[in-house]
């Protein structure tokens, strides 16, 4: 699909800025192209780990349903392209820098949030090994932008990781769009509710980061009464 189409029913902002971590004025703005370019950098750059690639996906879905009143129309078959490229493009990028020096650009970022996601790729490699980890890992924020490259820089096979991030992306993405379009397609106005809808698929995406953090206040204050 050509990259004029995947760009088509983007709406032009002027003036007013975009904001990255919105995913309406992403869609706005940028439109299906928008979603493939924001989910290359949360998966496949370790700068794009807080951009918001659960709610976009979603809302994009939402955004896809004739006669919605969004602030954008976007069309079904682009979106799933775009988002399907953007995810398995990003992921294959991220692993290929991984193994070209993934633990140096960790080491070189200051960001609390990489160190800890960088934890927790590894905890999922250990645990689920590397398919099952690669597949889990779209579903959790920032450690799916984290755990590319830590594949990449701890020897995961290619054709393994690659086998496996192509599933998981596939299901994430397609999953997530077509979810927001069911949604949009069968409550009436649902454009009406589609702040408290993001937000609410927010407060789930972040789940799994929540549920860690209390299993590891959990252990770490078991092991100091022992």
């Amino acid at each position: 699909m050509a990259l004029a189409d995947l760009a088509a029913g983007a709406h032009t902002l002027g003036p007013q800025a975009v904001n990255l971590l919105d995913a309406g004025s992403l869609l706005s703005a940028f439109g299906a192209l928008g979603v493939a370019v924001v989910l290359f950098a949360e998966t496949g750059l370790l700068v794009g780990f807080f951009l918001p690639g659960d709610s976009l996906l979603f809302t994009a879905g939402l955004l896809c349903v004739p006669g919605n009143h969004g602030p954008v129309h976007l069309s079904l078959p682009q979106v799933l392209c775009a988002a399907v490229a953007g995810a398995l493009i990003g992921a294959q990028t991220g692993y290929l820098l991984g193994r070209r020096g993934g633990r140096a650009l960790l080491a070189r970022s200051r960001s609390r949030k990489l160190y800890e996601g960088a934890e927790r790729a590894q905890e999922l490699l250990d645990r689920y090994g590397h398919a099952k980890a690669v597949v889990l890992a779209r579903f959790v924020p920032i450690v799916r932008t984290v755990l590319n490259p830590m594949a990449g820089a701890l020897g995961v096979p290619s054709r393994v990781f690659t086998l496996w991030q192509v599933i998981g992306g596939l299901v994430w993405t397609v999953g997530l769009v077509l979810a927001g379009f069911a949604l949009g397609s069968s409550v009436p106005d649902v454009d009406r509710y589609l702040l408290p809808i993001v937000a609410l698929v927010v407060l789930v995406s972040l789940a799994p980061l929540a549920v860690e953090v209390i299993r590891r206040r959990s252990r770490t204050s078991n092991g100091g009464s022992r």
